[in-house]
């Protein structure tokens, strides 16, 4: 008996000696899960880019035996966040152009551009960012100014949304625009029975298809700065909302490489040519690429009144103006049933309540009900009051951008009066339909930190906490909400629900650690958090310092 009393230490001794060896181990941390009951743990362990274990600290170190191991010191360790609706490929060619974000008038646009035209020397000016709203005089500019300092040379300056831009006479020479082009589902502005370079909608691509495509040495060195840009940030996947053929093979190639590190969920730009080629191909994945969507657009930007609307625009007296519509119904009615044939996602950009309430039809009449197609609508930014239940009735995702919200509450009223303000970047509402809701940025449109989207959903309010009680608070969503938002539920828009957006056992071991809790912190330190690591599948891929 007395032997049995020695035995029996040793052996609880040696059963807490650690015996599998992993690959990672986080430990030391506030570890929000995001799993279905929202719970924290203090360690998980990593072992060949998967999650293995999540628990008690002492459980797992007493379990497990490392080749690394992170001490969080105490820190929030989240998933990495998703952005689900941004322009990846188009965000690391602005970084090769002139950015116009920011500047006051168009003559603060025209003295970055003159800049920028003395330390680069290639053949075509190009910068994005300039909003005439943010300008004393809110009206369009005209090209007269850019005539006269770049005669020879092309410039294109696309507004910060993308759906309007500004062209010098060289770059419509070289489009071939003149005063007799005409173009569907796009606006070639006219004063006085001149050009004055403004183009909407679907007159910006005239001049977008003439640009040459930068080489690719160039393009490479600028998605690799791109992508440490979005892991600096604490994005570790990325839903860009429209790619060419030639984008998505290019993004192909370099996760073949091992360049590309960064998860893109891919949408296929929807045009006829990439209809026939991919509806063939199907669906597919590579290691950090997902192509099982196409990308649609319904109508402009709410900025540059494109935006479709069932009345018409509240700050235009001289003339009804109701925005205007890319394509032809025709066109949505005639793709939505193949898409659904072939299995792929349909992902429409909608801003107006005109263009969502088409759209919401459209999708009505193919999807006939309760399904698990997860159709997409991007931006559902002004909703007729009598189409939020749609959305419930045949499980139609709203993805939604919070930073756009507090971006254009300075100048939405106007827009659109006060009547369908109420209904207008209406997150909770939309929630409310079926219990999730995805989050981005529509970066470059918006800057990239997505710690921008998960204050401007909380809060409701812009970076100096104007207005003091928030922008239509009642459509306020909880910091968990949020957080949802950006990982799981945007993960469940992407049908990547089952290997990212929680840290549970099976997933990838996607995630960040914080230096702040944004769940706990005060409302006005949200914004001054920073990413200390940033991990996808195991491998650390930023790390910031501590």
């Amino acid at each position: 008996m007395r032997s049995l009393i020695y035995i029996l230490p040793l052996l609880l001794l040696f059963a807490c000696e650690p015996t599998e060896k992993v690959d990672l181990i986080v430990h030391n941390a506030k570890v929000y899960t995001v799993n279905d009951a929202f719970e924290t743990a203090e360690a998980f362990v990593v072992d060949n880019g998967e999650i293995i274990a999540v628990g008690a600290e002492n459980e797992i170190l007493n379990k497990y035996l490392a080749k690394e191991y992170l001490d969080a010191q105490k820190r929030p360790v989240f998933p990495g966040f998703i952005d689900a609706h941004c322009h990846f490929v188009g965000y690391a060619k602005s970084l090769l152009q002139v950015n116009l974000v920011g500047t006051s008038s168009f003559d603060g646009v025209l003295e970055k551009v003159v800049t920028f035209s003395k330390e680069n020397s290639i053949e075509w000016i190009e910068g994005r960012g300039w909003d005439q709203n943010d300008w004393d005089i809110k009206e369009f500019p005209n090209k007269e100014k850019l005539d006269i300092l770049f005669p020879n040379r092309p410039v294109f300056l696309r507004r910060v949304d993308g759906h309007a831009a500004i062209a010098n006479q060289k770059a419509l020479d070289i489009a071939n625009i003149d005063l007799t082009t005409q173009i569907n589902g796009g606006i070639i502005e006219k004063k006085n029975n001149q050009l004055t370079g403004i183009l909407i909608d679907n007159a910006v691509d005239l001049v977008m298809n003439v640009i040459p495509q930068p080489n690719e040495n160039t393009l490479t060195e600028a998605i690799i700065k791109a992508q440490q840009n979005l892991f600096e940030v604490g994005l570790t996947t990325v839903d860009d909302a429209g790619l060419d053929q030639f984008e998505i093979e290019y993004l192909e190639k370099l996760d073949t490489q091992g360049i590309l590190k960064l998860n893109i969920y891919a949408m296929i730009s929807a045009r006829p040519e990439l209809f026939n080629y991919y509806l063939e191909k199907g669906p597919f994945k590579t290691n950090h690429i997902n192509v099982s969507s196409f990308k649609f657009y319904a109508d402009g930007a709410l900025g540059s009144r494109g935006a479709c609307l069932l009345e018409p625009y509240s700050d235009i007296i001289e003339q009804e103006q109701f925005g205007l519509m890319i394509e032809l119904k025709e066109f949505y009615e005639k793709y939505a049933p193949l898409l659904y044939q072939k299995g792929f996602q349909m992902n429409t950009h909608c801003i107006g309540d005109s263009a969502n309430r088409m759209i919401l039809n459209i999708y009505k009449n193919v999807l006939k009900g309760t399904n698990d197609k997860r159709w997409r609508i991007e931006h559902a930014q002004v909703i007729n009051d009598k189409d939020f239940e749609i959305f419930a009735q045949y499980n139609i995702i709203p993805s939604v951008q919070p930073t756009h919200a507090t971006s254009d509450m300075y100048w939405a009223k106007d827009r659109l009066g006060e009547i369908r303000l109420k209904n207008a970047y209406a997150y909770k509402k939309l929630l409310q339909q079926n219990g999730l809701i995805a989050l981005g940025t529509d970066f470059p449109v918006e800057g990239i930190n997505p710690l921008n989207t998960f204050y401007a959903a909380v809060a409701r309010k812009d970076s100096k906490g104007y207005p003091e009680n928030g922008f239509n608070p009642e459509n306020a969503l909880t910091r968990e909400e949020a957080l949802k938002g950006m990982t799981i539920w945007a993960a469940i828009a992407n049908f990547e629900e089952n290997e990212k957006g929680s840290l549970e056992v099976g997933k990838k071991a996607d995630f960040i650690v914080l230096d702040n809790d944004i769940m706990e912190t005060k409302e006005n330190e949200i914004l001054n958090t920073k990413v200390l690591e940033t991990y996808i599948n195991g491998e650390k891929v930023f790390s910031g310092g501590k």
